[in-house]
């Protein structure tokens, strides 16, 4: 009988992975869509994900991004933008920051900015960003980010007991999602997102 045991060990090993590449395809499929769907409408805040920035100075992602943010701003979406982000590699600026003076050189009035810059990840700062809309009794939000980071981030508000709706930046290009590169980064999305389920901070 103990012969058996490996065999069984080995079925269940295999069964264990099949079903947990299944659910990764499930996942990419759910953050492929959700990364099309513009979902904007009236909320308490605008909720921009921070991205890299360059001595001071916005990169084209995080540019992207604010732009959009700016636009359903002009577009009274939300009385409010939260800027997000830490320093990452830069030991001066931040990304909540930088994008903060972004926004005030495009005439958004300082009282309507709120900056979160303390996270290091996206787990981290969506967690900060929460607080601080608890704390502002801030129940909805609309997501400005790249499309394949939406999901994720719209699962974590979601489960902190906020409303949160999806809003991609434009691509200047549009790439074919059924490309591999574009497969990937929706995988590793997904990776991300169950590791975050298991409690790992990415």
């Amino acid at each position: 009988m103990k012969r058996f045991y490996p065999a069984i060990a080995s079925v269940l090993c295999a069964v264990a992975v099949v079903a947990a590449v299944l659910q990764l395809v499930r996942v990419s499929s759910e953050i492929r869509r959700q990364s099309t769907v513009d979902e904007a409408q009236p909320a308490d805040v605008i909720l921009v994900l921070g991205a890299a920035e360059y001595r001071g100075r916005p990169s084209p992602v995080l540019e992207a991004r604010l732009n959009h943010a700016l636009f359903l701003y002009h577009q009274n979406m939300a009385p409010r933008i939260m800027t997000t982000g830490g320093k990452g590699g830069d030991p001066t600026f931040t990304e909540g920051e930088v994008a903060h003076s972004y926004l005030s050189h495009h005439e958004v009035p300082s009282e309507a900015i709120l900056v979160e810059s303390e996270g290091e990840t996206t787990v981290h700062s969506i967690a900060a960003a929460a607080e601080i809309m608890r704390r502002m009794n801030l129940k909805s939000c609309i997501v400005v980010s790249d499309g394949y980071h939406i999901y994720r981030v719209k699962k974590m508000l979601e489960t902190m007991g906020m409303q949160a709706y999806g809003s991609p930046r434009p691509e200047r290009t549009a790439e074919d999602p059924d490309s591999w590169r574009q497969r990937w980064v929706y995988a590793r999305q997904a990776i991300a997102y169950e590791l975050w389920r298991m409690g790992v901070p990415v």
